[in-house]
C-alpha cells in the first residue's frame, strides 16, 4: 500500500491510495478517485507462463555485466549457420559467416587494454567458480579490475596476481572471507606474491577493506566438517567472548576461528581431531593446539581434550 501526499479536496484527507493497476489514486477516507493519471504502467503488456515463452516476448537484450568482455553490449554473430528462417546455409555462405565472426572477435579485442580485460576476466571467473565466489562479488572484482587497469596499475605486475589480489580485496569487504592460502591455490602462485599485490591495490586505490572477523569463518569450517547448527552457535559465542577479552589481536583469524570450531565441536559431544579441523581451515596441527590452549585457558572453558 503506497501513500501519497496529496489532499482529498471532497474530505481533506491526506490517506491517498494509488492503485498501480488501475493507475488511480483513491482517497482512503472518502472513496473519492482524486487522480486517474496517478501512475503510469511501466511493465510488460504481454503475458508469459514459461521461461521460453518469456525469452521470445522479451524485446530488450541481457543486463550490463561488467565480467564480460565489452560488458554484455556487444552483438554477436551466431555460429549455427542457418538463416533467419532456420535453413542451412550453403558452404560458401557458411564460409564467408566464419570469417566474419572471426574477424569480429579479433576487432573486439584490438587494444592491448581489451586483451588484457579478455586475459583477466577469463581468469577472474575460473578463480571465482574453484572457490565458490557468488556471482554479485564476481561482478564487484571485474568493475574493481577495471579501475585497476584505468589507472594503470597493472604495469609490471603479473595479471593473476592482480586478480587474485582483487577478488580477495572483495570477499574481505563483503565478509565472504576466502583465505590467502585458497587463493594461492586456486591463483597457482604464492601467498606472498598476492598479499604484496593486495597491499598495493588496497594502498594506490585508498581501499577502505576491514579486518578480518574470525567470526565469518565459523559457518564455511562447520559445514565443511559437518558440525550441526549448535556447534557453530557454540563456536560464535567463543569467539565473541574472545574478541571482548582481546585475545585475537596478532593472531590469524583462521587459526582462532578453527580453534574455537575444535572446542566448540568438543562441547557439544560432535568431536573432531585437530587434524581434520587444520585440514579444512588451511592451517597447522600446532596452531590449532596453540590457539586451543590459549582459549581454554583465558576463557576458563572446562572441556577434556
Amino acid at each position: 500500500m503506497v501513500y501519497l501526499v496529496l489532499e482529498c479536496p471532497e474530505c481533506g484527507s491526506k490517506k491517498i491510495k494509488v492503485d498501480s493497476s488501475k493507475g488511480e489514486a483513491v482517497c482512503m477516507q472518502c472513496g473519492l478517485i482524486v487522480s486517474e493519471d496517478a501512475m503510469i504502467d511501466s511493465g510488460k503488456e504481454w503475458r508469459s507462463f514459461d521461461g521460453d515463452s518469456t525469452e521470445k516476448s522479451a524485446r530488450t537484450g541481457s543486463p550490463m555485466k561488467y565480467v564480460k568482455l565489452n560488458k554484455g553490449l556487444v552483438t554477436m554473430i551466431d555460429r549455427r549457420g542457418t538463416d533467419l528462417r532456420g535453413n542451412k546455409l550453403s558452404s560458401k555462405s557458411r564460409a564467408q559467416m566464419y570469417r566474419l565472426i572471426k574477424w569480429h572477435k579479433r576487432a573486439s579485442i584490438s587494444s592491448s587494454m581489451q586483451r588484457n580485460l579478455s586475459i583477466a576476466l577469463t581468469e577472474m571467473r575460473r578463480v571465482a567458480s574453484y572457490l565458490n565466489i557468488p556471482e554479485t562479488l564476481v561482478e564487484a572484482a571485474a568493475l574493481l579490475y577495471r579501475k585497476t587497469v584505468k589507472k594503470g596499475l597493472i604495469r609490471g605486475r603479473l595479471i593473476e596476481a592482480v586478480v587474485a589480489a582483487v577478488l580477495y580485496t572483495v570477499c574481505r569487504t563483503y565478509h565472504v572471507p576466502r583465505t590467502l592460502n585458497e587463493m594461492a591455490e586456486a591463483s597457482g602462485l604464492t601467498k606472498k606474491e598476492i598479499g604484496r599485490t593486495y597491499r598495493f591495490l588496497v594502498r594506490e586505490l585508498n581501499l577502505g577493506v576491514p579486518l578480518t572477523n574470525p567470526i565469518h569463518y565459523i559457518p564455511r569450517f562447520a559445514s565443511e566438517l559437518n558440525l550441526s547448527g549448535e556447534v557453530q552457535e557454540e563456536g560464535r559465542k567463543i569467539l565473541e567472548e574472545a574478541i571482548k577479552k582481546g585475545l585475537i589481536s596478532g593472531r590469524g583469524p583462521t587459526g582462532v576461528a578453527a580453534a574455537a570450531v575444535y572446542i566448540a565441536g568438543l562441547l557439544k559431544g560432535e568431536r573432531r581431531t585437530q587434524k581434520e579441523v587444520a585440514n579444512v581451515a588451511g592451517v597447522t596441527e600446532v596452531t590449532i593446539r596453540n590457539r586451543y590452549r590459549e582459549l581454554k585457558k583465558r576463557l576458563n572453558i572446562d572441556v577434556a581434550a
